[in-house]
């Protein structure tokens, strides 16, 4: 079993949803739900939380990760990616952290549905011949139905299609980034420059665990899901694995 550091991303600033790391779900903090799952997993070795935020710092370590550092104000924009704020924790593990893993576990909080078994299975997946490991699930708007609108107001194509279909059903499958799970050798971040090298496996979740807070429509969702008494965190479970292409880091641009 690899040698595997989860990181969980936490910034103070948010936009879309003004103090979300912090938002109370099913009487826990957001950040806290990534923390847990990190360490209830059998695969992760060591938690960390990167913030700039005393408070969510705070909310991390009570939650049981250790926050050796708040992150540089430089890495904790609204146009910060997900990029050097992961080579800044990996640089601080090389360096006064003693050693890099073999792999290491991108952990965003606004996926708290994501589980420890989830990580497991993910972990799982990364073979010895592997660089990376993402989470996906299947699109809800299939790409080749999904259209835009022209200068002139009239539909059309988004994606060009040589046949039409007349069944959602004869659509072949899809899938999206779901942003629960990223989970990298860091030797092929480094060389690569994005988290989805080209030696990399798809962790299929469904979409009932891949609710992903980004609005505050999400977090009533979220709140709607977690707070039922019915809810239970394995509603279904993961069909497999594929092969993915790699994609420019550019494409992650969530502020961490």
């Amino acid at each position: 079993m690899p040698n595997i550091v989860a990181l969980v991303t936490a910034r103070g600033g948010s936009k879309g949803v003004p103090g979300k790391n912090l938002a109370v779900i099913a009487g826990k903090p957001l950040v806290a739900w990534s923390v847990g799952a990190a360490l209830g997993a059998s695969a992760v070795t060591r938690v960390l939380l990167s913030t700039d935020d005393p408070r969510i710092a705070d909310a991390g370590r009570a939650a049981g990760a250790e926050v050796p550092f708040l992150r540089p104000p430089g890495l904790a924009r609204d146009d910060s990616s997900l990029l050097p704020v992961v080579l800044h924790a990996l640089d601080w593990l090389r360096g006064d952290g003693g050693h890099e893993p073999d792999a290491l576990l991108l952990l965003q909080p606004t996926s708290p549905l994501r589980d420890a078994r989830d990580i497991d299975d993910a972990a799982g997946l990364l073979s010895a011949t592997d660089d990376a490991v993402v989470g996906v699930c299947p699109t809800h708007h299939h790409p080749l139905l999904v259209q835009r609108i022209a200068n002139d107001g009239r539909l059309e194509r988004y994606v060009p299609a040589g046949s039409d279909y007349p069944r959602r059903q004869d659509l072949p499958p899809a899938y999206a980034l779901n942003g629960a799970i990223y989970l990298i050798r860091p030797a092929a971040l480094r060389e690569h420059g994005t988290f989805f090298p080209p030696r990399t496996r798809a962790y299929v979740m469904p979409p009932e665990r891949s609710l992903d807070v980004d609005e505050p429509w999400d977090l009533h969702l979220v709140r709607l899901v977690m707070e039922n008494p019915a809810w239970h965190p394995r509603l279904s479970r993961s069909p497999g694995a594929r092969s993915v292409l790699g994609t420019p880091a550019s494409s992650l641009r969530k502020p961490a």
